[in-house]
């Protein structure tokens, strides 16, 4: 029997319904948005007043053209969010989806995030899709080094980070708009969902492709769905469960009612 219409049910109902449907999984996997790591102080891109895109065109400063041709617009655009990401701790959703690991209610977490706090609050399987700040690449002799260096003279120098191999331009390895996804993640991804009986949902609008795609691939593969979010997204209408409300108020009591007695 399909689960409750969204407007019949309520946010109690949603939360009972999402464990039941993750206690009967065999293999559930996240997919997580930029509204998981918002309660950590880091802004998402559309929010009025507080987006990142709020006032700026994204493709005149965090496209991959823009880039190429002035990579200082750039840094000068995305520093503000590197010493928030820098200081940014894990929030009670991130905890939960980790909790939900340890438990062995879920299995991996796919992330739109690049700022690595899935990973920080101990989650171990967690498939990057946009990439991550860890490491960087030159852009002139594709030479990868570690990011640490990169983000502290970000951080602290008024200038571009050059290669320490060919004095080249260094770029972030995360992905800008009009790069394709690192392949490996992408693949991973699709064969997550694919293969889960459950996938959740959370804090993503699920409209930035190809990441957007994989609830409908997951239901196409006769997988549960099961959506946390604050606002409507396309695939609503199919949804098991959608709670409308904070992840970081709903992961946690979905994950508290998975406890295992001690």
């Amino acid at each position: 029997m399909r689960a409750l219409r969204l407007q019949e049910m309520s946010t109690a109902q949603g939360i009972r319904r999402a464990r039941q449907l993750l206690r009967q999984s065999g293999y559930t996997v996240a997919l997580t948005g930029a509204g998981v790591s918002t309660p950590s102080g880091i802004p998402d891109f559309r929010s009025p007043g507080s987006g990142m895109w709020e006032q700026v065109n994204p493709l005149e400063v965090a496209s991959i053209y823009a880039f190429r041709s002035n990579p200082r617009v750039f840094y000068d655009w995305v520093r503000p969010s590197v010493r928030l990401i820098q200081t940014a701790r894990p929030n009670p959703a991130h905890r939960a989806l980790a909790e939900m690991e340890q438990s062995g209610v879920l299995q991996s977490i796919i992330t739109q995030n690049i700022d690595g706090l899935h990973t920080r609050a101990g989650s171990r399987r967690v498939i990057e899709l946009h990439g991550n700040l860890r490491t960087t690449t030159c852009i002139e002799c594709y030479q990868v080094t570690s990011g640490e260096a990169v983000l502290e003279h970000l951080l602290n120098q008024d200038s571009v980070p050059s290669c320490p191999h060919c004095g080249g331009v260094l770029k972030p390895n995360v992905i800008l708009i009009g790069e394709q996804l690192p392949f490996s993640e992408l693949q991973a991804s699709h064969q997550e969902a694919q293969h889960c009986d459950v996938m959740l949902v959370a804090g993503s609008s699920l409209t930035m492709e190809p990441a957007a795609r994989l609830p409908e691939l997951a239901k196409e593969h006769a997988a549960h769905l099961i959506l946390v979010n604050l606002e409507p997204t396309y695939v609503d209408g199919v949804a098991d469960v959608v709670v409308r409300g904070d992840v970081a108020d709903v992961l946690p009591e979905i994950a508290r009612g998975l406890r295992k007695p001690q």
